[in-house]
């Protein structure tokens, strides 16, 4: 087994002053986050955490996640990101499926959510414990020995950080750097969970290999990252959509830029204070917030070199025209393949590059097999996308009966969405196998049809569901949130699909909307189904 070398220590010896994270109110460099991670490290070592070790993480953004998030890592330890939108029952799922034997979280409300007083709600009993060597003994988490909580606040149940801090003081470096050395590029190195948006969330461990490849080949392959180059990706770190930019990140030794909290307004004037040469915002909605602001100026992104966007070809069409200096790429991925299992091509024309997510990153393959046979499928014929290889993980958590449904006998791991192939590898997506409506025995892919209601002037944002229907199986339902200001009409929504697209695809019926039921970074379509099936079935 090959050991694994940290570029973020090489990172730190090399350029120890240059910034290694920049948040709009406070930034670190390399060197002082390496101190603190390090001592992060000492004292969860003083609590008996150690190699193969489960840490729970539930905070906002910050540089204290990545300093815990690097800390467990140095002990050989598992960091788990809890999905900072969990709720208590979800977060109990977690600590008890997780085996988690240390949480840290933070004093630092994030939209409103006190984490302190959720963990209070998930872990009855929580309040009374105190920290011990036998463990906290709550039912719901067998293995829990101890709750940190970080920033100003004395919480009940929980160590506070100068106690904390404390505690690591008499543990030397040797006890670190021992088991650092010991560390294989094999080994665990984070599970996240995923979005449980029908079931309970599921673990997805990633070892070294997958955690670091979309992130480094595609972020230098396809990104274009170049040394010390700075990247603006504001999303969540319980999501891959940093992990994988921040890979590619320390690889460069160059500088992630984060918010705690995505807000287009404050993401644009970061984004022209420190001018970062690649952005990583992951999702074409979070762009066009930021374009949509008034501050908003053609050469805004001017610095930018490279972006990445995930969204219908017809919305990034629209995106691209607006950010004449940068170049658009879009990507196929989800947190099993590290972020990205594909990512776009360079050289492509602005069409090609907004309607293809590219070929299988190096040491990757794909193919797209028929949903029912499994079958290998010629070019430009719609099928599951199937994926394996290094960047590929190699199963769920405590979840056979999941691993024997995604992996076939041959190792491809069924991801669940739709797409094709062109005859030069190139992989189009076309949305969730189960975002595919059947309107009379005919085909209707989601994505299709949002991506041409979203060329309306007054639509911001589309999301296409199916509602039962006794003739036709299921019609299509359209759910808007209309452009500030414009004022559209049901029918004139639909009067706008008639000619342009087939029949069948064309909304039965339209509904509006000004918020959006959202997991991490995705509209819960689930809820959105449900909801207008209760409407018809009261009608």
């Amino acid at each position: 087994m090959e050991p694994i070398t940290f570029k973020f220590f090489s990172s730190a010896e090399d350029h120890p002053d240059r910034p290694i994270l920049i948040f709009p109110d406070e930034r670190i460099s390399y060197q002082d986050l390496h101190e603190r991670a390090f001592k992060v490290a000492k004292s969860l070592h003083s609590m008996g955490v150690k190699r193969g070790d489960h840490v729970g993480i539930l905070m906002a953004n910050s540089i204290d996640y990545v300093a815990v998030l690097f800390g467990a890592a140095f002990l050989g330890a598992i960091p788990v990101l809890y999905n900072g939108r969990f709720k208590a029952r979800e977060i109990a799922h977690v600590t008890s499926d997780a085996d988690i034997k240390i949480i840290v979280t933070s004093d630092q409300i994030d939209e409103h959510v006190d984490y302190g007083e959720l963990l209070h709600s998930a872990l009855p009993g929580l309040e009374t414990k105190e920290y011990g060597n036998v463990g906290l003994q709550i039912p719901d988490a067998p293995n829990l020995h101890g709750a940190v909580m970080l920033g100003g606040k004395k919480f009940r149940g929980f160590i506070d950080e100068t106690t904390f801090k404390e505690m690591g003081e008499e543990i030397s470096d040797k006890e670190i750097t021992s088991t650092l050395n010991r560390t294989r590029i094999e080994d665990p190195a984070i599970m996240f969970y995923t979005s449980g948006t029908t079931a309970m969330p599921k673990g997805c461990y990633l070892n070294h290999t997958v955690l670091q490849h979309a992130g480094v080949v595609g972020g230098v392959g396809n990104l274009g990252l170049r040394q010390g180059d700075k990247v603006f990706a504001p999303l969540p770190m319980f999501h891959t959509a940093f992990s994988q930019p921040f890979s590619g990140v320390l690889h460069v030794g160059g500088t992630l830029i984060s918010m705690k909290r995505f807000e287009a307004k404050p993401a644009l004037e970061l984004i022209h204070k420190e001018k970062p040469t690649a952005m990583f915002p992951a999702f074409a909605m979070i762009t066009n917030e930021i374009i949509a602001q008034p501050e908003y100026r053609s050469d805004s992104f001017k610095s930018v070199r490279t972006i990445v966007n995930v969204g219908p070809e017809d919305v990034l069409m629209q995106l691209q025209a607006k950010m004449p200096h940068t170049k658009q790429i879009t990507v196929f991925g989800m947190t099993e393949t590290g972020g990205s299992v594909c990512m776009g091509n360079h050289e492509l024309t602005d069409a090609e590059r907004a309607q293809t997510s590219g070929p299988a990153l190096p040491g990757n393959e794909i193919e797209i097999r028929d949903p029912v046979t499994n079958e290998k499928l010629p070019p430009n014929t719609l099928g599951e996308i199937v994926a394996r290889g290094i960047g590929v993980f190699s199963g769920y958590h405590k979840s056979p009966e999941k691993n024997a449904e995604t992996f076939d006998s041959e190792g491809w791991f069924h991801t669940g969405d739709l797409g094709e192939m062109t005859e030069n590898g190139e992989v189009i997506f076309s949305g969730r196998l189960k975002d595919m409506l059947k309107v009379g025995g005919e085909n209707v892919a989601s994505v299709e049809v949002e991506g041409f209601l979203s060329t309306h002037t007054g639509v911001k944002l589309a999301a296409i569901v199916g509602l039962p229907d006794e003739k036709y199986g299921e019609v299509p339902v359209a759910y808007i949130e209309l452009e500030k200001g414009s004022e559209v009409s049901e029918e004139e929504i639909i009067d706008y699909c008639k000619g342009q697209i087939a029949s069948f695809k064309i909304p039965r019926h339209v509904r509006f909307l000004t918020e959006w039921p959202m997991g991490a970074t995705k509209i819960l379509k689930y809820e959105l189904r449900d909801k207008i099936a209760r409407e018809f079935k009261k009608n």
